[in-house]
Formats: C-alpha cells, sequence, structure tokens
C-alpha cells in the first residue's frame, strides 16, 4: 500500500514538471506573474504549476477532446440535404416575387438584356438590336413596368439610344400616365429623361398635360423634381403657364386664363380683376407646405416666392422671410431670383436673422463666391450687415483661404471688388446692381415699426424685435465707410490681398478679370481706403510690378512682355493716370532711359500716359526725355478739350 502513493507523487511530478521535488506536499517559493492584473487571483497553493522561470501559474485540468477538435469528416447525406434546402429555399423566394410582381420573368429578361446593351464597348448597331428586342418585350406594358427599380433603368437607356419613332411610341404609351409616374421615386428619372429627349411638340403636350397637378407635385419631393425640370426646359410662355397656377385657383382651374403675355402678378390680378387677398391667401396656402418641407432647391419655387413677396403684407412677408432666414439660403442662391431672395432677406432681416444667414453658408463660402448669383449675395453682406466681426470669423476667414484663386475667378474677385471700390458700373450689371437695391414694398420704410417706434439697435448697431412687432430694416445703420474699413483693413484682408497681389502681379496683369483687382489694390481703393495705413506695403506693391514691367524685351515674338499684352499694358497705363505714386516708381526703375524701345505697338500707350496725366509733378518727370519723341511724331501730345 506504501507503494501506490509514491507513484502518484512521480506521476503528479511529472507533470507539473518541477525539479528536485522531495516531498508531495512541498511547494515552491514563487515570484508574482509579471503581468498579472489581480496578483490575489494566484495565491499559492497545491493546485498552481510551476513553469521553469519559477513563476505559478494556475494549473488547468484538462477535459476529454470535443468533437470539433478531431477532423470532421462530413458525409455526402448530409452535404445533399443541406443543398436541396438552400434550393427550396430559394425556389419559395422566386415564387413569392413572381406572385406579388406581375411582371416577373420580364423584368429578369430584361435585366439581362439591358448589361448587354449598356456596355461602353459594344457596337451601335449591336445596341440598336437590344434596344428593340428591349421595347418589344416591353410593349403594352411599359406603363405597368415603368415604375420598377430594374425596369425605369432599362427603359431610360432604350429612350437614349432608341430611334425617335420607337421614342414616339413610348411617348404615346405613357402619355395617359405621366402625372402618376412623376411622383415615383423610380419613374421620375424616366420621365425626366423623356422630356430631355422630346421634340417641342411633345414638351409642349407634356406641360399642358400638367395643368391643375402643377400645386400638388411642387409639394412632393419627387414631383417637384418634374415640375423644375419641365419649368427649365419650356419657353416663358411655357413658364408662365406653369407659374399661373400658383396663383389663384380661378388659374387652376381655367386653362384659357393662363394663356397671358403679363409676366408680373400685379400685372396679372390688374388684367383679371382678381382679388388680392384671394391670390394671396392662395399662394400662401400652396406655398407654406414647401417652405415646411424645404423643397427649396428650384427656381420655379424661388420665381413664385419673389412675386408672392412683391404683393404680401408686412406680416406675411416678415414671415416669409423668417422662415428663410437660416442653412435653407444656401440651397436657393445658386438662380436669380434665388440670389434676390437672398439679398431681400439680408436687407430687411433682423439682426438675428441676419446671424442665421452667415452661420448658415458658413463652410459653403468658397463655392457661393464662384457661383454668379451666390457671389451677389456675399457682396450684399459686405454692403449690409453692420456685425462685422462675425462677418469677418465666418466669411472672409474662408475667402481668405482660397485668394490666389478666386481673385482670377470672374466672380469670385467681386465680394473683393465690392469691398475696394462699392457698386462700381465697371464691375457689376445694371442688373447685379438692380438687384442689391430691389424693396419689399410693404417692407421698404427704413428702421420703422407699426406703432412708428424705432426698433431698439444692438451691440453690433443693427435693429432686432424681440416681441411680436414686425421689422422694417433696410441696410445696415452703421456708416459705409467705416463698415468697409473694418471689413477690408481691420480685419487683416488688406494685407493680404497686398501680400497676393504682388506674388501674381505678372499674372494679375494678363488676367481679363485680376486686372481689375491688381487696379484697385494698386490704387488703395476708392476714397482711398488704403492709406494712408498701408502706404508701406503699397509702395512695395509698385516696386513688384515695376521690377516686372523692367525686365528686357523678349527676342521671341510669341512671348509678350507686360508692356506689350492686351490687358496688362491699359491696366499700367491707368495706374500711370489715376496713382501718381505707382506712376513715379515706375518711370525710376523700369522707363526712365529705356524709353526708345517701348514708343511703338501696345507699350505707347504706356508711354504716352505720361503726357496725358493731369499730375504735374508726374509729367514732369518723363517730359524731357519724351520731347525728341514727340518731335520725331512718334509719340503725340494730347489734344486739349
Amino acid at each position: 500500500m506504501a507503494a501506490q502513493p509514491q507513484k502518484k507523487t512521480s506521476q503528479s511530478n511529472k507533470r507539473k514538471r518541477v525539479p528536485n521535488q522531495k516531498s508531495e506536499g512541498a511547494t515552491a517559493v514563487t515570484k508574482k506573474p509579471k503581468f498579472a492584473s489581480n496578483p490575489k487571483k494566484l495565491k499559492p497553493n497545491s493546485n498552481n504549476v510551476q513553469s521553469k522561470d519559477g513563476t505559478e501559474k494556475p494549473f488547468k485540468i484538462k477535459g476529454p477532446k470535443k468533437d470539433h477538435q478531431k477532423p470532421s469528416v462530413k458525409k455526402d447525406g448530409v452535404e445533399d440535404s443541406k443543398k436541396l434546402s438552400r434550393l427550396r429555399s430559394k425556389e419559395l423566394a422566386e415564387a413569392r416575387k413572381k406572385k406579388r410582381k406581375k411582371h416577373y420573368s420580364l423584368e429578369q429578361e430584361l435585366a439581362l438584356l439591358w448589361e448587354k446593351m449598356r456596355c461602353r464597348n459594344i457596337a451601335k448597331e449591336d445596341r440598336s438590336k437590344l434596344v428593340s428586342e428591349a421595347l418589344q418585350k416591353m410593349k403594352g406594358k411599359i406603363s405597368e413596368i415603368a415604375s420598377s427599380h430594374v425596369s425605369s433603368r432599362v427603359l431610360q437607356t432604350c429612350v437614349k439610344h432608341c430611334t425617335q419613332d420607337e421614342r414616339n411610341a413610348v411617348f404615346m404609351e405613357l402619355r395617359p400616365h405621366f402625372i402618376a409616374l412623376a411622383s415615383n421615386t423610380y419613374a421620375v428619372h424616366l420621365v425626366t429623361k423623356m422630356l430631355d429627349h422630346a421634340p417641342k411638340e411633345q414638351l409642349a403636350e407634356f406641360i399642358s398635360s400638367l395643368h391643375g397637378h402643377v400645386a400638388s407635385l411642387l409639394r412632393h419631393m419627387v414631383g417637384s423634381v418634374v415640375i423644375e425640370h419641365a419649368y427649365n426646359l419650356g419657353n416663358a410662355t411655357q413658364k408662365q403657364a406653369l407659374l399661373m397656377e400658383l396663383y389663384s385657383p380661378e388659374l387652376q382651374l381655367f386653362k384659357d386664363l393662363v394663356a397671358m403675355k403679363e409676366n408680373r402678378l400685379e400685372d396679372v390680378i390688374s388684367k383679371l380683376q382678381l382679388q388680392k387677398s384671394s391670390v394671396l391667401r392662395h399662394m400662401t396656402s400652396v406655398l407654406q407646405p414647401i417652405l415646411e418641407k424645404g423643397i427649396l432647391d428650384h427656381s420655379i419655387v424661388h420665381r413664385a416666392l419673389m412675386e408672392y413677396l412683391n404683393i404680401a403684407d408686412q406680416s406675411s412677408a416678415a414671415d416669409v422671410i423668417q422662415q428663410l432666414s437660416g442653412s435653407f439660403l444656401v440651397r436657393m442662391i445658386h438662380t436669380k431670383d434665388g440670389s434676390r431672395l437672398g439679398m431681400l432677406c439680408i436687407r430687411h432681416g433682423s439682426a438675428k436673422e441676419r446671424k442665421k444667414i452667415i452661420k448658415g453658408i458658413k463652410g459653403h463660402v468658397d463655392k457661393i463666391a464662384k457661383d454668379k448669383f451666390g457671389s451677389m449675395v456675399l457682396v450684399c453682406i459686405f454692403s449690409v450687415v453692420d456685425d462685422t466681426k462675425l462677418v469677418s470669423k465666418v466669411i472672409i476667414r474662408e475667402l481668405e483661404g482660397n485668394l490666389k484663386e478666386l481673385l482670377l475667378d470672374q466672380n469670385g474677385r467681386r465680394p473683393f471688388l465690392q469691398l475696394l471700390h462699392p457698386n462700381c458700373a465697371r464691375y457689376f450689371s445694371p442688373d447685379d446692381l438692380t438687384s442689391l437695391s430691389l424693396p419689399i414694398p410693404s417692407l421698404k420704410n427704413k428702421g420703422e415699426s407699426d406703432g412708428g417706434e424705432t426698433v431698439e439697435e444692438d451691440k453690433d448697431g443693427e435693429g432686432d424685435h424681440s416681441n411680436a412687432s414686425i421689422q422694417l430694416n433696410e441696410g445696415g445703420k452703421k456708416d459705409s465707410f467705416k463698415r468697409r474699413q473694418e471689413l477690408l483693413v481691420n480685419s487683416g484682408l488688406a494685407e493680404k490681398l497686398i501680400d497676393a497681389c504682388g506674388e501674381m502681379a505678372e499674372g494679375l496683369l494678363r488676367s481679363k478679370y485680376g486686372k481689375e483687382v491688381i487696379y484697385e489694390v494698386a490704387t488703395g481703393g476708392s476714397d482711398r481706403i488704403l492709406r494712408p495705413a498701408l502706404d508701406e506695403k503699397l509702395g512695395k506693391f509698385h516696386e513688384a510690378i515695376a521690377s516686372i514691367a523692367a525686365q528686357p524685351k523678349p527676342d521671341e515674338p510669341e512671348e509678350e512682355h507686360i508692356l506689350e499684352h492686351f490687358h496688362s499694358s491699359r491696366t499700367i497705363r491707368k495706374l500711370i493716370l489715376d496713382c501718381p505714386e505707382f506712376a513715379s516708381t515706375l518711370w525710376e526703375k523700369a522707363l526712365k532711359g529705356k524709353c526708345a524701345v517701348w514708343v511703338k505697338g501696345h507699350s505707347s500707350k504706356v508711354i504716352s500716359a505720361f503726357l496725358e496725366t493731369s499730375n504735374s509733378a508726374v509729367k514732369e518727370l518723363a517730359k524731357e526725355e519724351l520731347q525728341p519723341f514727340i518731335e520725331k511724331g512718334d509719340l503725340s501730345l494730347p489734344v486739349a478739350q
């Protein structure tokens, strides 16, 4: 009996791999585990195992091997049953789809044809055959399958690549169902594709079929896309027909009344002797759901809102301005009327509403500045908003981030030109200047409220209303020059403008659009706004232009010197006439003693400017050197007027 414990001890020692262990109950003094998070868990006991490095680890009793540890061999019967179950479930799914979808089999066939016909490298004849085959399969069922996710795509490809006769057949089959299809998520793309390829007669027929449904479709997120598409494709008469349905229930019911030449809503009311209050109520019922749903991307909605503001009373107009002020405005200012709505909101909105508008365009300033109509909204903000700290923080900082690119852009330069030379007819068209001064008739009384009290000013000098009183603020109250100075000079924008113009002076002078920015910066802006604070930087800028002009005339005729280039020579000539400081620098650095090279060609206009300038000091600088060229006839003295 004594031999058995010894045998057990030897087995235990072998398992534990403890060297020189003399007795059964002996345990070695162990160190704490190196990475143990909780030392209390590993108290020395007889169940722990001692490793080679002397540390103790908990002993785990190994049980019998589980089945998954052994290499499993699957039987053929099991595999076959799984395959059969998958096939059965697939067949059941197909059967359910066939029951649910009337033309499921046809859609599967069309999908296979579509995969072939939409390949880019397919021959034109082969695609035409596939398109004809697909249209033949769909004949008589087009209106039923046009709302399908798959079939609508097949139809779009067919309409794009089919012949005009085939397209006409599709149009005739879809004609009775256009209104229903226009509101469908998938069919709407087919309808717009049909309009893109429709001849004038079909487009007119489609727009006529929309009569009575324009208002309801505009309130629909999908249907509004079709109305906008038709509005953009239509001529002036067709656009007016779509718009007039939004004005009055009479115009919505009676088709003959829509065909009118009058464009303005006020003229329509006068011609048809409609009640203004009735028109206002109807337009409110149409436009209010559109505003609430945020369907504000479409130009037809912008036009309708502009007409509404022209006839609205004070409370209605103020309510629309309040609803539009904010992030919604970013989605509107890409159109002419949307841009004008934005400017009206800025000019007539309260301080809080203006702040919402400025914060709403945060992150989009660069894109807005490059847009033809959006840039005018930034111009309006610079001209009206008195909170120059907010404008500098949000708008000017974003403009500075892409300054060099914007200075060369036709639209991107406009906000800078407005600060340098406000409302200049050279840089803004008459239509642009009209947009900046458009009024809302019911809100055109500046700085007054319903009770005749002036609206309180906030910290930034803007009117605000905390109660139900109506805001009639039109434009800012801060002095225009002071506002410009804070936005341009105090914000640090002027210094960055001068630096950027100095770095890219030659490119700006040669640019059709950049030359105007460099001219305004070099002259110091309107009312000499950059002087005297930045005289030193402007002097260095003048020297930078003069150093470019001082470069020798290139030997190759393709390379035009800055004094001979069409745009740059005329800009430098204007600078000589209007900026005596620049004229003196240019003469001393680039032209003195070198006039013989430049008295012919485009550069002669630059040289003759020294004789035409009204500044006597500049004229005296060049008179002596230019006199021989006048006597020879190379230069002519200006004719006295």
